[in-house]
């Protein structure tokens, strides 16, 4: 197996600053100690299973900076920098810019006036990318990812503002595997994603709000966050590892694993990565 490359940033500045979405509330606001321990555990079990976790440097005023996935998408040597319909998290693009520049990638900006948010909404499984809109991506910025990376686009309508980002509800592990939550989508995307996946694994709704589909996958290993037992069943069945390790200060502004990390190299689903 070729060893991962992640990238993650530490929630040295993580809070509930605002609300954007509906997990996030500032009466509740978040334990930075807390938090800080959780990630270090994500981060810990990424290092065992064999992954490179490379490091950005938090910045103060920006604490969803953490969730990396968001960063942009990333295609060979390329990351097409989020176009962030919130202002609040917009800052974080020229932060995000600056790392990939200084580190060797070519960087792509969205057109103006579209809406994208990275791996967030943009999911390779085999020879697709599965692109979540509505809520936070809209399909124009979709469409133009198509033509520039050349692969087929398949766009899915979110429904459910708690699952505002595809990673919220969708997680293909391998190029034939996803993990999905059917109720986040219209039965259009629901139809497009069974046409598309051949396996895929159901996530019961008390998992889906423990963002069990917002997983992350290193070979045949997928970490979740603590408390989707049946998920991991399911799993197991098909052939992977699991690992859980809790997450829930993170699920206070709406991300998991999956938020906190992009892959560098490409995800496991992806063919091109291959």
């Amino acid at each position: 197996m070729r060893q991962p490359r992640i990238l993650m940033c530490p929630p040295d500045y993580y809070g509930i600053e605002y609300e954007i979405n509906p997990w996030m509330s500032r009466s509740r606001g978040s334990d930075r100690p807390t938090a800080a321990t959780q990630w270090e555990g994500l981060v810990a079990i990424l290092r065992e299973l064999g992954a490179v976790v490379e490091l950005m440097t938090a910045r103060q005023g920006l604490p969803d900076l953490v969730f990396t996935a968001n960063a942009g998408l990333m295609f060979r040597d390329r990351f097409y920098s989020s176009s962030f319909r919130h202002e609040e998290r917009a800052r974080e693009s020229p932060v995000f810019d600056e790392w990939f520049a200084a580190h060797g990638f070519s960087v792509h900006h969205m057109p103006e006036g579209t809406f994208h948010e990275g791996a967030g909404d943009a999911l390779f499984c085999g020879d697709a990318l599965f692109a979540g809109y509505r809520i936070r991506s809209d399909v124009y910025a979709h469409q133009w990812l198509a033509r520039e990376i050349g692969v087929r686009v398949l766009p899915l309508e979110l429904i459910d503002p708690y699952y505002y980002h595809l990673d919220t509800c969708f997680c293909p592990v391998a190029p034939d595997t996803a993990i999905w939550f059917p109720p986040a989508f219209d039965a259009y995307g629901q139809k497009v994603i069974r046409t598309h996946v051949p396996k895929l694994i159901a996530c019961e709704p008390d998992e889906a709000k423990r963002f069990g589909c917002n997983a992350v996958a290193v070979g045949k290993t997928v970490v979740t966050n603590s408390g989707c037992p049946r998920l991991a069943e399911s799993l197991e069945k098909l052939g992977y590892a699991t690992r859980n390790t809790p997450l829930d200060e993170f699920l206070k502004a709406g991300g998991s694993a999956k938020c906190l990390t992009l892959r560098l190299d490409g995800e496991e689903a992806a063919n091109w990565a291959k």
